[in-house]
Order: C-alpha cells, then structure tokens, then sequence
C-alpha cells in the first residue's frame, strides 16, 4: 500500500510518502503563512524523486487540527482534491492522533494555541481517551510538546503510519471525515458573535 501524508496545520509543513512499511521519503520545511505554495510543490518533489506516480498513491493521509486555521483548511483542501481526483480513499485523523501513533502507555500531546493556552489531547497506547481541548495547563505524568517533537520528528510521517495501522485494522470508514478540528473558534467568528451579542 502506497500512502502520502501531508500535515500542514503545524508551524513545519511536512509531506511523507510510505510504501507499505518503508518510508520512501519525507519532506519538512517552515510553513507559516504559505503553506498553500509549499504543499503542491512538496509533494511534486517528493513523488519525482521516488519515481511515483500519484495514481499509484492509494491512500491519502492528512492532519485535521487543531492548529493553523488556514493551515487545516489547505491540508484537508488539497489531499481531499488529489484523493478525489483519483478516485481514491483519504484517512484524516487529529494532528495530536498522529503525533501519538507509536508512543507506549499513557501520553498526553500538547501545543500552543496562543492566548496563554493550550491544545490538550490524551492517548493511551496510541488510541485517544480525552478529545483536543483548550487548558491552561497539562495534568499528566507524560507529555509530548509538540514544539520539540517537531525538532526531531516529521509529523506526516507519523499521519502515515497511523493510517496504514487503522486502514489494515478495518477501521478506515471512522476516518474519511474531513471536517476540520478548530477546538476554538476563529478570531473572526469570535468577533461576528460579539457584535451579534452586542
């Protein structure tokens, strides 16, 4: 099974082609604010190297927040439309999901989200037991930061291998919605319900 990744709703853009178990190659690189001319481009490079061909892709794997409300929407825009082009399956699952695919027990995955708060999601054995939510602080013996991880780790290549794991599982149909994961509302939503309230 030949599966492309792509997580764009974190500060590093990143792209990963796995050909069932192997890694094929991965691509990550700053995303702030243009993740929309990086993705495309990302994944043309990545699939030319290797000598793939996107119809030979059979899965596409992508991140679905929370983080980057732009980033979110380009990252689910984009492997919809390439899966759909195709006529093929995407899996898309929560960043933090993807982030915790691999990591033994009990785990929670943490990210700023700005306002002196932050993205919280728990995982035991890779399966989540408490859903992204906002919190000031995180109560659990085991945390992955997702700042650090990012200095270390490439994020889509994890999406990837936690989708092989839940397609391969028959578990692929819970996975096809593509509704983005915001947790908070957009500063411009918040700022319409104001002057709604007002």
């Amino acid at each position: 099974m030949i599966i492309l990744a792509a997580d764009t709703s974190l500060p590093l853009l990143s792209v990963a082609l796995l050909r069932d178990e192997e890694l094929v190659g991965a691509v990550s690189l700053e995303g702030k604010g243009s993740r929309n001319e990086k993705l495309l481009p990302s994944i043309d490079w990545l699939l030319s190297e290797s000598g793939t061909e996107r119809r030979s892709i059979d899965l596409f794997a992508v991140t679905r927040g929370p983080g980057s409300f732009t980033g979110v929407r380009i990252g689910l825009a984009t492997m919809q439309g390439l899966a759909l082009a195709l006529g093929k399956r995407v899996c898309a699952m929560s960043t933090h999901e993807a982030i915790a695919f691999g990591e033994p027990g009990r785990v929670a995955v943490a990210d700023d989200a700005g306002r002196g708060e932050l993205y919280v999601s728990v995982f035991e054995e890779g399966e989540e037991v408490i859903a992204p939510h906002l919190a000031a602080a995180v109560d659990e013996p085991r945390v992955l930061r997702v700042a650090e991880l990012l200095q270390s780790r490439n994020v889509a290549e994890r999406c990837a291998r936690r989708a092989r794991a839940i397609e391969e599982g028959g578990l692929g149909e819970r996975y096809r919605d593509v509704t983005p994961i915001y947790v908070r509302l957009a500063e411009a939503e918040v700022k319409l319900r104001q002057k709604q309230n007002a």
